[in-house]
Parts: structure tokens; C-alpha cells; sequence
């Protein structure tokens, strides 16, 4: 599209389409986000000689929309950025991703860690699973789920809800799930007091603020 350029830190930005292909960007890769973030460059170059180019515009892949042949893709200026908040907010559920430093936990332990295979699935968002049959069901839900074999091999999912045999994405897999697919799905956490000392006994490093006023004690 025709690109726009603005005087000070106002955030400008243009669309950009293509086509989707084996050879450059694939749709599975696309729908995963991969390219979530990814650095565009916008380059007017001399075809009889391309060694002769200029640098017009550098930002961020936005916005992504995908059609059955093509997508559309906003391209956000860097000043974009500032519009990323930037520190902490007092709220009564927890800002610390679960496994980081600030939260502790130990995700590699075989308690908040299981591996299973595919069993059957119709849609790729709804799995048949084997592997999980020693933990609770609603362990895994909001967790996340790697996929170690298979079509996805690579790519990372998060969890809506888990029953036993049964694991629910909150988006279809990029790619076809078949039967013996393998993965690894880790615990995930509600951010609430409650579960983080039932589920995790980690209330020492609970990031919240649970005991802070809300709107029916005002």
C-alpha cells in the first residue's frame, strides 16, 4: 500500500499483501505466529541494477489477516513500541509468568509436567489423548502444550481445558494433527492466591496484590 511518513511519534504504518506459499511464507507458519513481531524492511531498489536501493520505511509485522490464498498484514513504525506498557499494576491476581524468575516455580518437575500422544482429533483444537492418565483433570488448563513429533513438531499451543484423555486448545494447530503425534503440555496457573498455594504451595512468590480493596467494598 502507499507508505505515509509523519513528523514526531505518532505511529504510522501500511499494509502489505502476499501470497502464501511452500516456498516463502506458509500458511501454517503464518496461522502459528511466527511472524508475530517480525522486522519488515521497505526498500525502493533500481531492477536494472539492485545493488542501487534506499532504505524507505523499517517497522514491526502487526496485524495479520489470512484468506484461503493470500493475507494482509499491517506494518507498524517502531514508534509503536511506546504504546507497550511498561512496569507493574496493582491487581489482586498475579503479573509473574508461571516458571519465570519471578515466580519460581520449577516446571521441569514431573509434577506440573507430562508427555502423551495423540490419539485422535476431527478438528486439531479438540485431543484424544494417552500419556496424562496421572493427573487431575483441569491440571493443564491455561498451560501450555509443545509439540514434540508430527506435522507441528516445534510449535507451542496453549491449553484451554484438560479432562482425563481429553486435552482442549484454545486454537486449532497450525497443521494437520494425526494419530501419534507426540507432545509435552505443561501446568498452568489461574494467577489466583488460592491456586498458587493449593496447585504450587509458591505463595511466597505470589506477584499480586489479593488483599487490595475492589469495587464491592467501595
Amino acid at each position: 500500500s502507499a507508505v505515509e511518513s509523519r513528523m514526531g511519534l505518532s505511529v504510522g504504518d501500511q499494509q502489505v499483501a502476499g501470497v502464501l506459499s511452500d516456498e516463502g511464507i506458509e500458511a501454517g507458519e503464518l496461522e502459528a505466529g511466527l511472524y508475530d513481531g517480525a522486522r519488515v524492511e521497505t526498500w525502493i531498489v533500481n531492477w536494472a541494477d539492485v545493488s542501487e536501493r534506499v532504505l524507505l520505511t523499517a517497522g514491526e509485522m502487526g496485524e495479520v489477516r489470512r484468506g484461503a490464498h493470500g493475507f494482509e498484514a499491517e506494518i507498524r513504525s517502531l514508534s509503536a513500541r511506546l504504546n507497550v506498557p511498561v512496569g507493574r499494576t496493582y491487581q489482586p491476581v498475579c503479573d509473574a509468568v508461571l516458571g519465570d524468575g519471578r515466580c519460581g516455580v520449577e516446571l521441569e518437575a514431573e509434577a506440573f509436567r507430562g508427555a502423551g500422544e495423540v490419539i485422535s482429533s476431527v478438528d486439531g483444537r479438540v485431543l484424544s489423548v494417552a500419556g496424562l492418565e496421572g493427573f487431575a483433570a483441569g491440571w493443564f488448563e491455561h498451560g501450555a502444550l509443545m509439540w514434540t513429533g508430527g506435522a507441528n513438531v516445534g510449535l507451542r499451543a496453549e491449553v484451554r481445558g484438560s479432562a482425563t484423555g481429553e486435552i482442549v486448545l484454545w486454537r486449532a494447530a497450525a497443521r494437520a494433527v494425526e494419530a501419534g503425534d507426540t507432545f509435552v503440555v505443561t501446568a498452568g496457573c489461574d494467577k489466583r492466591i488460592g491456586t498458587c498455594g493449593a496447585k504450587f504451595s509458591n505463595v511466597v512468590n505470589f506477584r499480586g496484590c489479593p488483599h487490595i480493596p475492589g469495587n464491592d467494598w467501595i
